[in-house]
């Protein structure tokens, strides 16, 4: 059944899902922030500032307009930037209708007040409608997705019933949706899953090896895996396409912008360089504050995450970093 899916958002992400959801015979209007990336879409059929080289299909009507982006919408798909999640939120709110499913796509957590998006978003909301919010997560380059490169994805949701609404809506022959309960699990896996491969890159552009890559994916699973149980997450969860499968795609991808980052550091270039190089957001340069407090909130040790966060800081190198991992005191496993 063909639904009104309003995805806001036109970063390459939220464009390759609005691609995939158009291709599935869904009608999708798709809010972008920037003006000319609406109206290239409109009228040229491409979004060349986040995702070149992909046609459009005709069933995306684009616009910079939130009230016409979401009217009359059935299932609202959210995917901007985690940074300024609660903003667009607020300006969203008037257009909402009480009915509408939410699904989010963002992988970060509010640097703020250190909530995840679907904290971020019941809070914004209160207690004008009761909210119906799933989160979508998994090992997910858009520009695979674009191209109908297999792909497995989790929807998590507190209401199975609307895990599974998405799950049999977004599912396509390339696309394939497992549902899941651990709402939380899930949101917090995709964002830390970002701080680690910051590090990740960091061992890659210093050329360190495959041994400590694999060394550090495992141990960052044992530290996401702490952090998310202690949050209320299932253990199982970490280890699924949430945790470990995002995981290792960001962490070993030539696509993830948050390894970019890690290896461009590596190389010594400064942080503000890297950044203001990069059309698109690497989520893991504001989250890393985020985890660090969440973790400090629950006394939960990440070594791994406070090494990246003084690394961002510019209060260490990225061999000093390095090294202060492996002189930690020795520990069982």
């Amino acid at each position: 059944m063909a639904l009104r899916i309003s995805v806001v958002g036109a970063g390459g992400w939220g464009t390759a899902l609005a691609l995939t959801l158009a291709n599935a015979g869904h009608g999708v209007r798709l809010w972008a922030y920037e003006p000319e990336v609406a109206e290239e879409i409109h009228s040229q059929r491409q979004n060349s500032l986040f995702l070149p080289g992909f046609r459009l299909p005709e069933g995306i009507n684009a616009t910079n307009d939130q009230s016409e982006a979401l009217a009359r919408a059935e299932v609202v798909v959210l995917v901007t930037p985690s940074h300024v999640a609660e903003r667009t939120f607020r300006q969203m709110l008037p257009h909402l209708d009480s009915e509408v499913v939410f699904v989010s796509a963002t992988k970060g957590l509010d640097t703020e007040k250190i909530m995840r998006m679907s904290e971020v978003f019941r809070q914004v909301v209160g207690d004008r409608f009761p909210v119906r919010f799933a989160a979508l997560s998994g090992p997910s380059f858009a520009r695979e997705v674009a191209a109908g490169s297999p792909t497995a994805l989790v929807v998590a949701s507190e209401d199975p019933e609307v895990a599974r609404h998405i799950q049999q809506e977004f599912s396509t022959s390339a696309l394939r949706l497992y549902t899941s309960t651990d709402l939380v699990g899930v949101e917090l896996g995709g964002a830390v899953k970002n701080v680690i491969a910051i590090a990740a890159g960091v061992v890659e552009g210093l050329g360190l090896g495959h041994n400590p890559a694999a060394a550090l994916i495992t141990r960052g699973l044992a530290e996401m895996t702490r952090l998310a149980c202690a949050c209320g997450a299932r253990r199982e969860t970490l280890a699924g396409l949430a945790g470990l499968g995002d995981l290792v795609l960001t962490c070993t991808g030539a696509l993830s912008r948050n390894r970019r980052v890690g290896m461009e550091l590596a190389k010594g270039r400064t942080l503000a360089e890297i950044v203001g190089s990069m059309r698109t957001v690497a989520e893991g340069v504001k989250t890393t504050s985020a985890v660090r407090a969440l973790a400090a909130r629950h006394k939960i040790e990440t070594p791994i995450t406070q090494q990246v966060h003084r690394l961002l800081q510019g209060q260490i190198s990225p061999r000093e970093a390095i090294r202060e991992l492996m002189d930690r005191s020795l520990k069982e496993e």
